[in-house]
């Protein structure tokens, strides 16, 4: 029986109990019910749930088990991944969420950070250059975060909990603790200096003489657990309008920032329009502006669908140069269009299927070509867009299914954790262009596109993708890794409609990345020697790595069951839960 079953059930009896006088009452209270009850679910559902971490996948679980739905999950999901995640992603940041629901809508919600209101486009430079540290470290380096209003707005909108109780499940995991990992811990490592910067920081993730905590120690977070609480006691004003907002202000005031209570309480998260393509008869749905996945994602199978790639070994040195100079030619774009739809032009064309042609014929499939600069579509003027990272994808039976990336942008962000709140901010003030030219912290550069202005979100990387066969979803796919998010959502797509991999396999493939600029070919070194030395011959720049970002795929065989994989490179997990 269903849950909506056992209530109906329970109004009838009330009906046969009752006066005629109250009976019409009686009928309308079911009828509402049926209309608008959240928690009206079979009692044979299930949920599916891809995340970086166990406990972020328990979370899941533990909200769909108490009645939420795929929204509901993933929400929790991203709470906790704030917990024990947090060098990655927060509520100190923002995110990407892209909604199926079960009538087939789709809906992109940007949680994006914004620049301050005393933003200025030249906040950087200094005796003329761009100054990295200013934008990567500290105060000037903080967006105004968007996370925990974009979370807030879908659970209250299409979820059946609320998220006061999500973040108090969250906030006693970070009351408790959690015992720190290898994985963790080399993240940890890498920021130990930017870390000491910063006492409160200091204070939470490094030991009394400023080394950080050892493999195995149960981190405790109680300041965390008190925000968490406090945001589900008194809401998100709390933080947007409230005690943090004002707190934020003070600090920036004393440490040279410029955020105000004011940028807190004029944040809002935007609904966006999906960006739609189509690759070899499956339809992709992607995420716009200010996130440049969505229509590099496009663009670059736009060129692809060009060649026959069905036909050629994944691990070749033919199918990695035909992918890799297609990269060029979307990131060599990406440079020079991309920015904030509400702020610049960012032409529709670039997604366009008659662009990929042309762009297509500018690869030689037996050398490396010469991209000196951005191509231009037919309707750059005309036809636009309106005006680190974690990846993880929910889906249940109903038809739900949520693909979200949240990020702090670097390890640790800014390294600011602001004083007795425990939460870690962004440092997403460095995806802006600080100067034309000028390369950022992944080596990315930029153009007057995506340069800082005020209450302007930067542009991002992050691919949420949900893919669709016949109009139902099969498959959702995002990644980690600063641009390379791009390159991983690409060959997960490609690795499962071309050649028929399941999502291990295709997640489990070795990985490959270009973005124009720097001029060098990222190759995991678990790619075999022959191909390495052919990808040469061509004319490429090889530079072997361990490994290339972490993506997480979640989709439905033939036969409607839920498949998936969080990354094998990683410590991730897939379940489904009934």
């Amino acid at each position: 029986m269903t849950v909506c079953s056992k209530q109906i059930a329970s109004c009838f009896l009330l009906y046969r109990s009752g006066k005629s006088s109250s009976k019409a009452f009686i009928i309308s209270v079911v009828l509402i019910n049926l209309l608008i009850n959240p928690v009206c679910y079979s009692s044979n559902r299930n949920l599916a749930a891809v995340t970086v971490h166990p406990l972020a996948t328990k979370a899941a679980e533990k909200a769909f088990k108490d009645g939420g739905n795929a929204v509901d999950a993933a929400v929790a999901s991203a709470l906790t991944l704030g917990v024990v995640d947090g060098f990655n992603s927060g509520i100190g940041g923002g995110c990407f969420i892209l909604l199926h629901k079960p009538n087939g809508e789709f809906v992109a919600i940007d949680g994006r950070e914004t620049a301050p209101i005393k933003a200025s486009r030249d906040m950087y430079i200094r005796e003329g250059r761009a100054d990295s540290d200013l934008s990567q470290t500290g105060a000037l380096a903080i967006g105004v975060p968007g996370a925990l209003a974009a979370y807030n707005h879908v659970t209250s909108k299409y979820g059946n909990l609320s998220i006061a109780k999500h973040l108090r499940d969250a906030s006693k995991i970070a009351d408790q603790g959690f015992v720190l990992d290898s994985s963790y811990l080399r993240r940890l490592n890498k920021v130990v200096n930017k870390l000491r910067r910063f006492p409160d920081s200091a204070r939470i993730f490094l030991d009394d003489n400023g080394a950080p905590w050892p493999i195995g120690y149960r981190l405790k977070q109680p300041d965390l657990a008190r925000s968490y609480q406090n945001i589900a006691s008194q809401s998100a004003d709390w933080f947007y309008k409230g005690a943090f907002a004002l707190k934020t202000e003070h600090w920036m005031k004393e440490n040279g920032g410029l955020i105000l209570q004011e940028d807190f309480i004029r944040y809002e998260p935007k609904r966006r329009e999906p960006v739609r393509s189509t690759y070899r008869n499956y339809e992709i749905i992607g995420y716009p502006p200010p996130s440049s996945g969505g229509v590099h994602v496009a663009q670059i199978l736009n060129i692809l669908e060009n060649f026959d790639l069905f036909n050629m070994s994944p691990d070749s040195a033919e199918f990695i140069h035909l992918v890799t100079e297609a990269m060029r030619l979307a990131f060599a774009d990406r440079s020079y269009w991309l920015g904030d739809a509400d702020f610049v032009s960012v032409p529709r064309g670039l997604a366009s299927k008659k662009y990929g042609q042309i762009l297509a014929k500018k690869i030689n499939p037996k050398k490396v070509s010469r991209i000196n600069a951005h191509s231009t579509p037919s309707d750059a003027d005309t036809n636009l867009f309106g005006k680190h990272t974690t990846h993880f994808s929910v889906a249940d039976s109903d038809g739900w299914w949520v693909s979200c990336t949240a990020t702090i942008n670097t390890t640790f962000g800014s390294g600011v954790v602001i004083p007795s709140t425990g939460i870690v901010m962004n440092n997403e003030m460095d995806d802006f262009s600080s100067q034309p030219g000028a390369p950022n912290a992944f080596g990315l550069i930029g153009a007057e596109a995506n340069a800082v202005a005020p209450g302007k979100r930067p542009l991002s990387s992050m691919s949420p993708t949900i893919v669709l066969k016949d109009g139902k979803p099969v498959f959702a796919v995002g990644a980690a890794g600063g641009p390379t998010i791009i390159s991983q959502a690409v060959l997960a797509i490609i690795n499962i409609i071309d050649h028929g991999m399941t999502p291990r396999e295709a997640l489990a493939q070795p990985r490959f990345h270009h973005q124009w600029k720097p001029n060098q070919l990222l190759v995991e070194k678990a790619l075999d020697r022959q191909s390495i030395d052919s990808l040469v011959e061509l004319g490429h720049k090889v530079k072997l790595i361990e490994s290339i970002g972490a993506a997480q795929a979640l989709g439905q065989d033939g036969k409607g069951a839920f498949i998936g994989s969080a990354d094998p490179r990683g410590r991730g997990v897939f379940s489904i839960f009934n």
